[in-house]
């Protein structure tokens, strides 16, 4: 059924569809998948609306860990659209943070898959987007096609709600689905995945993921020329806090005062300054702490895959859609993207002291706070990390800042052989497209509950369909394509259904 895919890529999923009843009439007995596949094509080009009003509506329901908003509302709609989906089996589990939902579907398959799903959202300020984040928009993006606009959109309730899109077509074309599935969702990923281990780790929902054969999280996986990436892995992440105020130093002010004051008086701010330059280099690029646990080396075949990767995307239009002229040290691009997968970092996200408003205010601030992240790459660990930033600050005379862990967790890494990945190469490579793989993901996901003790399980992203903008404003997400190499919603939809078929064999 696939040979016709080439041309049909782009044409939307009616074409798709037709062309496995064409293929069916000239080339009898029809596999009974053929059939099926036919059947669910018809009724996902039938649920376009549906699915495009799903979405909208989920992001009209924002849950923001950062902001303790949206709880538990977030939970429970996430549960309801699990249950909307099929599942027999959907409960909120309780955390010492934000409630998880666990789901299971018994289609009365041989096999079983594993989802993990996010059902909260990044921060956002509605004064740096072009349309309310919150309203879901329909645009026009040239080049593209029609997006929608709105925080989640990409990440993560786009493709989530395609898979879920996908679900429904195929009871609503009177099949089952080919696998039992076994979900978990949470609402902390955005801050670190903090208790993500008291939802994975419950005796049923633990048991019930053993029986899998791996857990995928639904993604956009195109870029905007088409290629498609098989990540074998993820960074691992720490969110941290690192606090400099007079009541802790013993110095400085106790509350702010006026800065004339400055020649007198310590400065915490200027302390935080200091403690942060001894964190890095001189450039900032390399990081310097004391102790701190070393990276696993890029082997051979890792090295590989990113010089074919480095060969088949365009270091132009990255820098172009990162708005970036240079990378570090002027790498050539296979090296810089060597460096990407190779190296943990230091990371500022942000700096907060004193005053910000308009125009100035002679202040000397009592507190100052740096956010930082720090990623991890195989051989780390979250807390041989945490513990060697601790160590150096008192080393160095800085054990008076605090530094305040909100979340994180550990690198992933997932074998290339694994059937969960190799069932992503081979629903790929009948799409008519050729996957690159990659090493890891340079951002995170807390995918280490599931390939770390005691489950030892595969783990990674799939599906077609882009988006862009993560944690961004005007974050989007594709709904109708007009590059016959990217898939908009109904194509991601369909991938999901071929994916799960590919995992049924």
């Amino acid at each position: 059924m696939y040979v016709m895919l080439d041309s049909l890529r782009g044409r939307g999923i009616a074409a798709l569809a037709s062309a496995i009843v064409v293929l069916a009439t000239i080339a009898p007995p029809v596999r009974a998948q053929d059939a099926d596949l036919s059947a669910i094509g018809a009724e996902v080009t039938r649920r376009h609306d549906e699915t495009v009003k799903r979405l909208q509506e989920w992001i009209a329901q924002p849950a923001i860990a950062a902001e303790d908003r949206g709880f538990p509302v977030g939970a429970e709609y996430m549960a309801q659209l699990a249950r909307d989906a099929g599942f027999q089996q959907v409960s909120i589990v309780k955390t010492d943070g934000k409630p998880g939902v666990f789901a299971t579907l018994d289609a009365g398959a041989p096999k079983t898959v594993g989802l993990y799903f996010m059902y909260d959202v990044k921060q956002f300020d509605p004064a740096e987007w072009s349309s309310p984040p919150l309203e879901a928009k329909l645009v026009d993006k040239p080049g593209l096609g029609k997006v929608m606009i709105g925080r989640g959109s990409v990440n993560q309730k786009g493709p989530e709600a395609a898979f879920l899109a996908a679900l429904h077509a195929i009871r609503g074309a009177g099949r089952k689905p080919p696998v039992n599935l076994v979900l978990v969702a949470e609402g902390e990923e955005e801050i670190g995945s903090p208790h993500i281990g008291q939802i994975v780790h419950r005796p049923e929902v633990q048991a019930a993921l053993g029986k899998t054969v791996g857990v995928f999280m639904p993604a956009a996986m195109q870029g905007i020329d088409g290629v498609v990436t098989v990540n074998l892995g993820s960074k691992g992440v720490v969110e941290l806090e690192l606090v400099a105020s007079g009541e802790k130093w013993g110095r400085g002010p106790g509350k702010d005062i006026h800065s004339s004051l400055k020649a007198m008086v310590d400065s915490p701010a200027w302390r935080l300054v200091k403690a942060l330059d001894t964190l890095v280099s001189d450039d900032g690029n390399t990081i310097a702490i004391d102790g701190y646990p070393k990276p696993r080396p890029l082997s051979d075949a890792e090295r590989a895959m990113i010089a074919a990767a480095s060969k088949r995307r365009s270091e132009t239009q990255t820098k172009q859609q990162l708005g970036v002229q240079h990378w570090i040290d002027d790498l050539p691009w296979q090296q810089a993207n060597e460096r990407l997968e190779s190296q943990p970092t230091v990371n500022i996200e942000g700096l907060v002291g004193g005053y910000t408003g308009v125009g100035g205010k002679t202040i000397l601030p009592h507190r100052a706070v740096a956010k930082l992240d720090l990623r991890l790459v195989p051989d780390m660990t979250k807390d041989a990390a945490v513990a060697a930033l601790k160590a150096h600050l008192a080393k160095r005379g800085f054990g008076d800042i605090e530094v305040n862990v909100s979340g994180g967790y550990d690198p992933t890494s997932t074998s290339a052989d694994a059937p969960l990945i190799q069932a992503q190469v081979a629903t790929l490579k009948k799409a008519g497209i050729d996957p690159l793989l990659w090493p890891r993901n340079a951002g995170s996901y807390p995918g280490y509950v599931f390939t770390g003790e005691p489950l030892k399980l595969a783990s990674g992203h799939f599906g077609l369909g882009h988006g862009s903008g993560a944690h961004g404003p005007d974050e989007y997400y594709l709904i109708e394509s007009a590059n016959p190499q990217v898939q908009g919603i109904d194509g991601a939809v369909m991938s999901f259904v071929e994916y799960l078929y590919e995992l049924s064999k």
